[in-house]
Protein backbone atom coordinates (compact mmCIF):
# COMPACT_ATOMS: atom_id res chain seq x y z
CA UNK A 1 0.00 0.00 0.00
CA UNK A 2 1.55 2.81 -0.94
CA UNK A 3 0.69 5.47 2.36
CA UNK A 4 3.95 7.45 2.84
CA UNK A 5 4.32 10.82 2.88
CA UNK A 6 0.99 11.68 2.30
CA UNK A 7 -2.13 13.74 4.03
CA UNK A 8 -2.60 12.05 7.52
CA UNK A 9 -5.94 13.08 9.78
CA UNK A 10 -5.52 15.49 12.24
CA UNK A 11 -9.01 12.76 14.23
CA UNK A 12 -6.37 11.13 16.03
CA UNK A 13 -6.60 11.16 19.85
CA UNK A 14 -3.11 9.99 20.99
CA UNK A 15 -2.92 8.76 24.62
CA UNK A 16 0.18 6.78 24.04
CA UNK A 17 2.26 8.66 26.31
CA UNK A 18 -0.77 9.38 29.24
CA UNK A 19 -2.82 12.17 29.04
CA UNK A 20 -4.39 13.29 25.51
CA UNK A 21 -3.34 14.62 22.86
CA UNK A 22 -4.33 15.50 19.02
CA UNK A 23 -1.47 14.11 16.27
CA UNK A 24 -2.05 14.14 12.26
CA UNK A 25 -0.15 15.45 9.54
CA UNK A 26 1.94 13.93 7.38
CA UNK A 27 2.19 9.62 7.72
CA UNK A 28 0.55 6.91 7.07
CA UNK A 29 -1.60 3.88 8.35
CA UNK A 30 -4.23 1.72 7.26
CA UNK A 31 -7.35 0.00 7.97
CA UNK A 32 -9.01 -3.16 8.33
CA UNK A 33 -10.83 -4.87 10.81
CA UNK A 34 -10.85 -6.94 14.16
CA UNK A 35 -13.07 -6.82 16.98
CA UNK A 36 -12.57 -10.09 17.12
CA UNK A 37 -8.47 -10.63 18.33
CA UNK A 38 -10.20 -11.25 21.20
CA UNK A 39 -11.27 -14.54 20.48
CA UNK A 40 -7.64 -15.76 20.22
CA UNK A 41 -7.04 -14.20 23.85
CA UNK A 42 -10.42 -16.25 24.63
CA UNK A 43 -11.88 -12.64 25.62
CA UNK A 44 -15.04 -11.75 23.43
CA UNK A 45 -14.44 -8.07 22.59
CA UNK A 46 -18.28 -7.94 20.36
CA UNK A 47 -18.95 -5.52 23.95
CA UNK A 48 -17.51 -3.01 22.85
CA UNK A 49 -19.58 -2.37 19.93
CA UNK A 50 -22.78 -2.38 21.60
CA UNK A 51 -22.29 -1.23 25.49
CA UNK A 52 -23.05 2.12 26.94
CA UNK A 53 -21.89 3.47 30.13
CA UNK A 54 -18.88 6.24 31.31
CA UNK A 55 -15.26 6.14 31.44
CA UNK A 56 -12.25 8.55 31.99
CA UNK A 57 -10.05 9.11 29.64
CA UNK A 58 -6.87 7.30 31.73
CA UNK A 59 -3.83 5.65 29.66
CA UNK A 60 -0.87 4.66 31.72
CA UNK A 61 2.57 5.56 30.18
CA UNK A 62 4.31 3.48 28.12
CA UNK A 63 7.35 2.45 25.90
CA UNK A 64 6.87 3.76 22.67
CA UNK A 65 9.00 2.11 20.24
CA UNK A 66 9.97 3.33 16.18
CA UNK A 67 7.27 0.45 15.27
CA UNK A 68 4.44 2.39 17.32
CA UNK A 69 5.33 5.38 15.71
CA UNK A 70 5.33 4.22 12.22
CA UNK A 71 2.16 2.66 13.31
CA UNK A 72 0.56 5.81 14.26
CA UNK A 73 1.46 7.64 11.06
CA UNK A 74 0.50 4.63 9.25
CA UNK A 75 -2.91 4.92 10.91
CA UNK A 76 -3.12 8.67 10.28
CA UNK A 77 -3.10 8.20 6.98
CA UNK A 78 -5.34 5.76 6.74
CA UNK A 79 -7.79 7.73 8.27
CA UNK A 80 -7.41 10.51 6.25
CA UNK A 81 -8.18 8.14 3.15
CA UNK A 82 -11.74 6.91 4.99
CA UNK A 83 -12.64 10.24 5.74
CA UNK A 84 -12.67 11.28 1.69
CA UNK A 85 -13.52 8.49 0.81
CA UNK A 86 -16.98 8.25 3.04
CA UNK A 87 -17.53 11.96 2.33
CA UNK A 88 -17.88 11.21 -1.34
CA UNK A 89 -19.90 8.01 -0.51
CA UNK A 90 -22.38 9.56 1.61
CA UNK A 91 -22.48 12.77 -0.60
CA UNK A 92 -23.25 10.55 -4.03
CA UNK A 93 -25.06 7.28 -1.74
CA UNK A 94 -27.01 9.51 1.34
CA UNK A 95 -27.31 12.75 0.57
CA UNK A 96 -26.06 14.20 3.04
CA UNK A 97 -23.06 14.93 5.16
CA UNK A 98 -20.81 12.46 6.74
CA UNK A 99 -19.34 13.18 9.87
CA UNK A 100 -15.89 11.45 10.62
CA UNK A 101 -15.12 9.86 14.06
CA UNK A 102 -11.84 10.48 16.11
CA UNK A 103 -9.77 7.44 16.35
CA UNK A 104 -7.86 7.07 19.91
CA UNK A 105 -4.28 5.65 20.04
CA UNK A 106 -3.15 3.85 22.89
CA UNK A 107 -0.15 1.64 24.49
CA UNK A 108 -1.18 -1.09 27.06
CA UNK A 109 -4.36 0.25 28.32
CA UNK A 110 -7.11 3.24 28.76
CA UNK A 111 -10.57 3.73 29.22
CA UNK A 112 -14.08 4.28 27.03
CA UNK A 113 -17.47 5.17 27.31
CA UNK A 114 -18.00 1.50 26.66
CA UNK A 115 -15.27 0.42 29.07
CA UNK A 116 -11.68 -0.97 29.54
CA UNK A 117 -9.32 -0.95 26.70
CA UNK A 118 -6.53 -2.81 26.47
CA UNK A 119 -4.04 -4.60 24.15
CA UNK A 120 -6.09 -8.11 24.34
CA UNK A 121 -9.55 -6.59 23.48
CA UNK A 122 -8.09 -6.02 19.82
CA UNK A 123 -9.59 -2.41 18.29
CA UNK A 124 -13.16 -1.61 19.22
CA UNK A 125 -15.35 1.19 18.20
CA UNK A 126 -17.40 2.70 21.04
CA UNK A 127 -20.82 4.39 19.79
CA UNK A 128 -21.57 6.62 22.67
CA UNK A 129 -18.20 8.95 22.05
CA UNK A 130 -18.03 7.69 18.00
CA UNK A 131 -14.49 7.12 18.69
CA UNK A 132 -12.83 3.98 17.94
CA UNK A 133 -9.58 2.76 19.70
CA UNK A 134 -6.52 0.90 18.50
CA UNK A 135 -3.55 -0.29 20.53
CA UNK A 136 -0.69 0.41 17.61
CA UNK A 137 0.90 -2.68 19.48
CA UNK A 138 -1.66 -4.72 17.41
CA UNK A 139 -0.65 -4.62 14.31
CA UNK A 140 2.57 -7.17 15.89
CA UNK A 141 0.02 -9.07 17.19
CA UNK A 142 -1.81 -9.02 13.56
CA UNK A 143 0.75 -9.98 12.06
CA UNK A 144 3.08 -12.33 13.94
CA UNK A 145 0.56 -13.98 16.20
CA UNK A 146 -2.72 -13.58 13.66
CA UNK A 147 -0.67 -14.86 10.71
CA UNK A 148 -2.09 -11.64 8.63
CA UNK A 149 0.92 -9.78 7.50
CA UNK A 150 1.07 -6.33 5.24
CA UNK A 151 0.43 -2.89 5.63
CA UNK A 152 -3.20 -3.31 3.92
CA UNK A 153 -4.01 -5.99 6.53
CA UNK A 154 -3.35 -3.63 9.05
CA UNK A 155 -5.28 -0.83 6.63
CA UNK A 156 -8.14 -3.56 6.89
CA UNK A 157 -8.32 -3.40 10.02
CA UNK A 158 -9.14 0.34 10.53
CA UNK A 159 -11.59 0.85 7.65
CA UNK A 160 -13.36 -2.31 9.53
CA UNK A 161 -13.93 -0.19 12.83
CA UNK A 162 -13.94 3.01 10.64
CA UNK A 163 -17.09 0.67 9.07
CA UNK A 164 -19.07 0.57 12.16
CA UNK A 165 -18.98 4.02 12.56
CA UNK A 166 -20.45 4.67 9.11
CA UNK A 167 -23.18 2.14 10.55
CA UNK A 168 -23.73 4.20 13.68
CA UNK A 169 -24.30 7.41 11.10
CA UNK A 170 -26.65 5.57 9.33
CA UNK A 171 -28.76 4.68 12.03
CA UNK A 172 -28.18 0.72 11.47
CA UNK A 173 -26.01 0.03 14.75
CA UNK A 174 -28.10 1.58 16.71
CA UNK A 175 -31.55 -0.07 15.50
CA UNK A 176 -29.68 -3.64 15.71
CA UNK A 177 -28.40 -3.25 18.98
CA UNK A 178 -31.71 -2.07 19.78
CA UNK A 179 -32.91 -5.62 18.65
CA UNK A 180 -30.00 -7.65 19.93
CA UNK A 181 -31.09 -6.15 23.88
CA UNK A 182 -34.60 -7.54 23.55
CA UNK A 183 -33.07 -11.11 22.27
CA UNK A 184 -31.43 -14.33 23.61
CA UNK A 185 -27.91 -14.62 23.37
CA UNK A 186 -27.97 -17.43 20.12
CA UNK A 187 -29.87 -14.66 18.34
CA UNK A 188 -28.22 -11.61 19.69
CA UNK A 189 -25.03 -13.34 18.13
CA UNK A 190 -26.57 -13.86 15.09
CA UNK A 191 -27.51 -10.34 14.99
CA UNK A 192 -23.84 -9.36 15.78
CA UNK A 193 -22.68 -11.47 12.82
CA UNK A 194 -24.95 -9.42 10.23
CA UNK A 195 -23.41 -5.94 12.37
CA UNK A 196 -19.96 -7.39 11.76
CA UNK A 197 -20.04 -9.16 8.37
CA UNK A 198 -21.92 -5.47 7.10
CA UNK A 199 -18.98 -3.74 8.35
CA UNK A 200 -16.47 -5.88 6.36
CA UNK A 201 -18.70 -4.82 3.14
CA UNK A 202 -18.56 -0.86 4.44
CA UNK A 203 -14.50 -1.74 3.89
CA UNK A 204 -14.57 -3.31 0.75
CA UNK A 205 -16.16 -0.23 -0.82
CA UNK A 206 -13.56 1.60 1.27
CA UNK A 207 -10.61 -0.27 -0.55
CA UNK A 208 -12.57 0.15 -3.91
CA UNK A 209 -12.73 3.98 -3.40
CA UNK A 210 -9.59 4.00 -2.30
CA UNK A 211 -8.01 2.91 -5.23
CA UNK A 212 -10.08 4.94 -7.60
CA UNK A 213 -9.43 7.80 -5.50
CA UNK A 214 -5.69 7.97 -4.47
CA UNK A 215 -4.16 5.11 -6.47
CA UNK A 216 -2.70 3.37 -3.22
CA UNK A 217 -2.98 -0.08 -3.49
CA UNK A 218 -0.19 -2.57 -4.81
CA UNK A 219 -0.13 -5.44 -6.33
CA UNK A 220 -1.00 -7.76 -3.82
CA UNK A 221 -3.26 -5.74 -1.04
CA UNK A 222 -6.29 -7.02 -2.22
CA UNK A 223 -5.02 -10.60 -0.88
CA UNK A 224 -3.62 -9.70 2.28
CA UNK A 225 -7.27 -8.04 3.56
CA UNK A 226 -8.41 -11.29 2.09
CA UNK A 227 -6.04 -13.23 4.13
CA UNK A 228 -6.61 -10.80 7.69
CA UNK A 229 -10.40 -11.27 7.02
CA UNK A 230 -10.10 -15.12 6.87
CA UNK A 231 -7.44 -15.08 9.93
CA UNK A 232 -10.03 -13.16 12.12
CA UNK A 233 -12.75 -15.26 11.18
CA UNK A 234 -14.73 -17.15 14.04
CA UNK A 235 -13.85 -20.55 12.97
CA UNK A 236 -10.37 -19.91 12.69
CA UNK A 237 -9.56 -17.97 15.66
CA UNK A 238 -11.47 -20.63 17.84
CA UNK A 239 -9.60 -23.71 16.19
CA UNK A 240 -6.19 -21.59 16.90
CA UNK A 241 -7.40 -20.74 20.20
CA UNK A 242 -7.30 -24.53 20.54
CA UNK A 243 -11.11 -24.29 21.35
CA UNK A 244 -14.03 -26.65 19.94
CA UNK A 245 -15.56 -24.38 16.55
CA UNK A 246 -19.19 -23.64 17.94
CA UNK A 247 -21.62 -21.72 15.36
CA UNK A 248 -23.99 -20.44 17.80
CA UNK A 249 -21.08 -18.30 19.29
CA UNK A 250 -19.92 -16.89 16.86
CA UNK A 251 -20.26 -12.77 16.77
CA UNK A 252 -17.93 -11.83 13.90
CA UNK A 253 -18.76 -14.51 11.21
CA UNK A 254 -16.98 -17.35 9.78
CA UNK A 255 -13.57 -16.75 7.90
CA UNK A 256 -15.42 -17.92 4.17
CA UNK A 257 -18.21 -15.33 5.18
CA UNK A 258 -16.28 -12.09 6.13
CA UNK A 259 -14.01 -12.76 2.65
CA UNK A 260 -17.27 -12.93 1.05
CA UNK A 261 -18.88 -9.75 2.01
CA UNK A 262 -15.93 -7.76 1.99
CA UNK A 263 -15.48 -8.93 -1.78
CA UNK A 264 -19.33 -7.57 -2.43
CA UNK A 265 -18.13 -4.15 -0.58
CA UNK A 266 -15.14 -4.24 -3.23
CA UNK A 267 -17.18 -5.29 -6.36
CA UNK A 268 -20.16 -2.95 -6.12
CA UNK A 269 -19.10 -0.16 -4.04
CA UNK A 270 -23.10 0.58 -3.37
CA UNK A 271 -24.05 0.22 0.26
CA UNK A 272 -27.41 -1.29 -1.02
CA UNK A 273 -25.09 -3.80 -1.78
CA UNK A 274 -24.21 -4.74 1.66
CA UNK A 275 -27.41 -4.92 3.22
CA UNK A 276 -26.47 -8.21 5.45
CA UNK A 277 -29.73 -7.65 7.51
CA UNK A 278 -32.11 -8.54 4.62
CA UNK A 279 -29.91 -11.58 3.27
CA UNK A 280 -31.34 -15.17 3.67
CA UNK A 281 -27.88 -16.67 2.90
CA UNK A 282 -24.27 -14.81 4.47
Amino acid sequence: MRWQGRRGSTNIEDRRRGGSKRVGGIGGVAGILILLAGWYFGIDTSQFVDLDGSGANVQSSAQITPADERAAQFVSVTLADTEEVWDDVFARQVGRAYTAPTLVLFKGQTQSACGGASAATGPFYCPPEQKAFLDTAFFTTLENRLGAKGDFAAAYVVAHEVAHHVQNELGILGQANQLRARMNEADSNAMSVRIELQADCFSGIWARAAQERFGSLERGDIAEAMNAAAAIGDDTLQRNAGQAVRPHTFTHGTSAQRQRWFARGLESGQLADCDTFSASQL
